[in-house]
């Protein structure tokens, strides 16, 4: 079954004014080489306005990092509203990213509020999934993917992954230099494909799912080979436009492009 091909640039606190044109200027100019995958960048939420100018008319598209779980308005003092990502032109938000739930405390409840907010914003969430190094030394990893998924299911219901994007992004190979084996990255993928696979066959076959973990120029091919993976999050690599443009060849050259 079909799937999209997508990388995300995840720029986390990351970037400047300056910055940032400069590494959209080459990833605009190089954009138009990756038609058989879509890109994407998420930049800090002071900086969406401008990514947004810059990478107009291109085929990158924008995402958010985050957003408030709060389906109205009001008074939410320091949250973004994702009618306000969607008006400054943001596609995708990441939801339930590893930091936000480690450093931050967020719930699978919250998570799966986030991720319902989202779709009723119009905005496509990408579901961050993952599990920390003692839960895989442990052996509890397909249970707690489970757990995390389960909880957006229960929330959104199976066909809100219609919509959705699903990356899984083990805690201990974040920022560490530590990747996932390609093969520990199919495994996990194939869980959680089997695991939708529970509630429809259909949703399970063309929901694409992204591996994130300290993804670089050197490991994205043998990762993107795996039969489940269908793509990245970039963290690091995402803010050195070399290093970004090769982990997207290396997910075009797995569309055979």
């Amino acid at each position: 079954m079909s799937r999209t091909r997508l990388v995300i640039g995840n720029w986390k606190m990351n970037g400047s004014r300056d910055d940032n044109a400069a590494l959209l200027r080459e990833l605009v100019f190089e954009a138009k080489k990756y038609s058989a995958i879509e890109m994407a960048v998420c930049p800090p939420a002071v900086y969406l306005d401008g990514v947004g100018q810059q990478i107009g008319g291109s085929p990158i598209r924008l995402g958010a990092q985050d957003l408030c779980e709060q389906a109205a308005a009001g008074a939410f003092t320091g949250e973004i509203h994702g009618n306000m990502l969607k008006e400054f032109g943001c596609r995708y938000v990441l939801v339930g990213h590893s930091e936000r739930r480690s450093l931050y405390g967020e719930t699978d409840e919250r998570v799966a509020q986030k991720f319902v907010t989202a779709q009723v914003c119009g905005l496509v969430p990408v579901l961050c999934l993952g599990e920390t190094l003692a839960d895989r030394e442990d052996g509890s990893t397909e249970a707690v993917l489970a757990r995390q998924l389960d909880a957006v299911v229960a929330s959104a219901g199976i066909a809100a992954l219609r919509d959705a994007v699903i990356a899984y992004e083990p805690v201990w190979a974040i920022g560490t230099g530590r990747t996932a084996s390609p093969e520990q990255a199919q495994a996990a993928h194939a869980f959680l494909r089997r695991r939708l696979a529970e509630s429809d066959a259909k949703i399970a076959g063309s929901v694409p799912l992204l591996y994130g973990g300290s993804v670089n120029a050197e490991n994205a091919a043998s990762l993107f080979e795996q039969p489940d993976v269908d793509g990245g999050l970039i963290g690091g690599a995402s803010l050195k436009a070399s290093a970004f443009l090769a982990i997207c060849a290396a997910a075009q050259a797995r569309n055979g492009q």
